[in-house]
C-alpha cells in the first residue's frame, strides 16, 4: 500500500469516495505531512509554496472529523479575502458530498441579516473573514464553545498587523483544547512566533518546492524593455491565440493605465485589485475562470490564495524584488503537470536578477523577441 493509499484509506468512506471522484493519484509533499497529524490531533503550521494543494492538506482531516449529527460550528476557517473564502467553501462542498455536512461563509460587506439567517441553519463548518467573524462571536451571535478546529489560511496575509487582533480574539474565544492550523506559502519569522503563542508546541512543516509538482514542462522566457513600453509587449502577448494570461502588476494604479491602454487598443481585460467593488471582482473572475477573457491583471495581494485552473502563461509585469515573489506568481501555470510558460518582460538591470533566481531555481530563461506577431528567439 502506497503512503497516499495509507493516508485515504484512515478517511471517512464519503472522503474516499471524492478522492476517487477526483482522479488524483497522490497526495502532494504538504498534504502527505499534514494529513496524518491534523488527524492525530496536533496544532500544525505549514508553509508550502502556492499552488500545492494547502487547501485539501487541512480540509480532508477537518471534515473527517465533523459530527453532522451535532447542530453547532465544529471548524472555523479564517481567510484574508472574499474570493478566497468562497472558493474555500466551495472545496468544501465538493468533498464534503453525501456527508450532511453544512458550512456557510461569513464575510464582511456583504448582508448581515442573511448572514444570521444561515447560522440559524446550524452549520458545522464556518468559512470567513476575521472581521465579520469577530463581530459575530461579540455580538453572541456565533458561538464557539463546540469549536474544535481554527484554520489560518494564507496564515501570513491573517497574521498581518491589521488582523492580528482579531485574529487572536477569534482564537481566544474557543475552548483551551482546541486545534490550530496555519497554512501559508510564507512562513515569515514573525508569523512563526505569533503561532507559538496562540499553540505551544506547534508541529512546523516547511516545503520548498513539490516534487510531485512537474517544473520540467514551464518554460520561463523573458523580453527585454523599457518600463514605457512594456504595454506593448503586453498587447502583442493578448493577441496570441488560445492564451489564458495571469498579469501580475505591482500596484493599482499602474495596473489601472496598462488596461486602459489595452482598452484603447480594443483589447479588453479582466483585472483584480482591492479597489473594485465585489461584484466587479466577481464578474472579471467569472469572465476569465469561463474564459470570456483571455487576460487577467492582478496584483500580488489580491492574487493570493486564488485558484485558477488551466492558466497557460504568467506575466511578470512588473519584475518581483524577491525570488519567493517569483516562485508563487510563477506557480500558478504548470499545475500538477501541465504545462506552461513564464515570462518576464524586464530592463537589463532586472535580467540580472532574473538569472540570478532561475540558478537558484535550476531554470534557464530564454530570451526572446517578437516577430511578425510571433514569439521568436532573440537574435532570430
Amino acid at each position: 500500500m502506497s503512503e497516499t493509499q495509507l493516508i485515504i484509506s484512515q478517511l471517512k468512506p464519503f472522503l474516499q469516495q471524492a478522492w476517487e471522484k477526483a482522479g488524483f493519484d497522490t497526495l502532494t509533499s504538504v498534504q502527505e505531512k499534514a494529513i496524518p497529524l491534523i488527524i492525530e490531533g496536533k496544532d500544525v503550521a505549514a508553509e508550502s509554496p502556492t499552488g500545492t494543494g494547502k487547501t485539501l492538506a487541512y480540509l480532508l482531516p477537518v471534515l473527517n472529523k465533523i459530527d453532522p449529527a451535532k447542530r453547532n460550528a465544529q471548524a472555523v476557517i479564517l481567510a484574508s479575502s472574499q474570493e478566497l473564502v468562497m472558493q474555500i467553501l466551495s472545496e468544501i462542498q465538493k468533498w464534503g458530498e453525501g456527508s450532511d455536512i453544512k458550512a456557510t461563509s461569513l464575510i464582511g460587506g456583504a448582508n448581515l441579516k442573511r448572514q444570521l439567517e444561515k447560522l440559524k441553519k446550524s452549520p458545522q463548518i464556518i468559512v470567513g473573514t476575521p472581521g465579520r467573524i469577530h463581530e459575530l462571536i461579540k455580538q453572541k451571535k456565533l458561538k464557539m464553545h463546540e469549536v474544535k478546529t481554527v484554520v489560518l489560511d494564507e496564515g501570513d496575509q491573517l497574521l498581518t498587523p491589521e488582523h492580528n487582533e482579531t485574529v487572536k480574539s477569534i482564537v481566544k474565544s474557543t475552548l483551551a483544547d482546541r486545534q490550530l492550523l496555519l497554512f501559508s506559502a510564507t512562513m515569515p519569522p514573525t508569523v512563526e512566533k505569533s503561532i507559538q503563542r496562540m499553540a505551544p508546541e506547534p508541529e512546523i512543516i516547511k516545503v520548498k518546492k513539490d516534487d510531485t509538482i512537474d517544473a520540467a514542462k514551464v518554460e520561463h522566457i523573458y523580453f527585454i524593455s523599457e518600463q514605457r513600453d512594456k504595454v506593448k509587449i503586453l498587447e502583442k502577448i493578448a493577441r496570441l491565440e488560445g492564451l489564458k494570461t495571469l498579469v501580475f502588476i505591482k500596484d493599482i494604479a499602474n495596473l489601472t493605465i496598462a488596461a486602459e491602454k489595452l482598452k484603447f487598443k480594443d483589447i479588453h481585460v479582466g483585472q483584480l485589485h482591492s479597489d473594485l467593488n465585489k461584484q466587479d471582482r466577481q464578474r472579471y473572475l467569472k469572465g476569465f475562470r469561463e474564459g470570456k477573457s483571455e487576460m487577467l491583471l492582478v496584483t500580488d495581494i489580491a492574487a493570493r490564495g486564488l485558484d485558477i485552473k488551466g492558466v497557460t502563461h504568467v506575466v511578470h509585469f512588473d519584475f518581483p524584488r524577491e525570488q519567493d515573489i517569483y516562485v508563487h506568481r510563477s506557480g500558478r501555470t504548470g499545475r500538477f503537470g501541465a504545462e506552461g510558460t513564464v515570462i518576464s518582460i524586464i530592463n537589463e538591470r532586472e535580467e540580472r536578477d532574473l538569472k540570478k533566481y532561475c540558478r537558484a531555481l535550476n531554470i534557464v530563461p530564454v530570451r526572446k523577441e517578437f516577430f511578425g506577431g510571433k514569439i521568436v528567439d532573440a537574435g532570430e
